[in-house]
């Protein structure tokens, strides 16, 4: 299993907020803010082979409340950080489904 503790994830954007993972066992959670999020969250389990599944919840700057969830699947690059390919979706009046990375921030 991948140990996600303390390592930070970012967007592609330039003003795309920083996520410090946190991990206890299985357990991983995040919170964040930045860019077009005023605040945001995750909660959920990484699998052995580092898979994390999450629940999220976000409340962008124009007022929405968006809520969906998760399946990242991780890819190291060859400089040894993370890549985490996305696959989402998004639940209520704001429904939508897709793909995204993010990317470990370096140290």
């Amino acid at each position: 299993m991948i140990d996600y503790d303390g390592r930070r994830f970012r967007g592609h954007a330039p003003d795309a907020p920083v996520a410090t993972y946190r991990q206890d066992g299985e357990v991983v959670w995040s919170e964040w803010s930045g860019g077009d999020v005023r605040r945001g969250s995750l909660a959920g389990l990484c699998a052995p082979d580092g898979t994390i599944s999450f629940a999220y919840c976000m409340v962008l700057a124009d007022g929405r409340v968006v809520s969906g969830h998760s399946v990242n699947t991780p890819e190291f690059l060859p400089d040894g950080r993370i890549r985490l390919n996305e696959r989402w979706e998004r639940f209520g009046a704001n429904a939508d489904s897709g793909t995204s990375t993010i990317e470990e921030v370096a140290a």
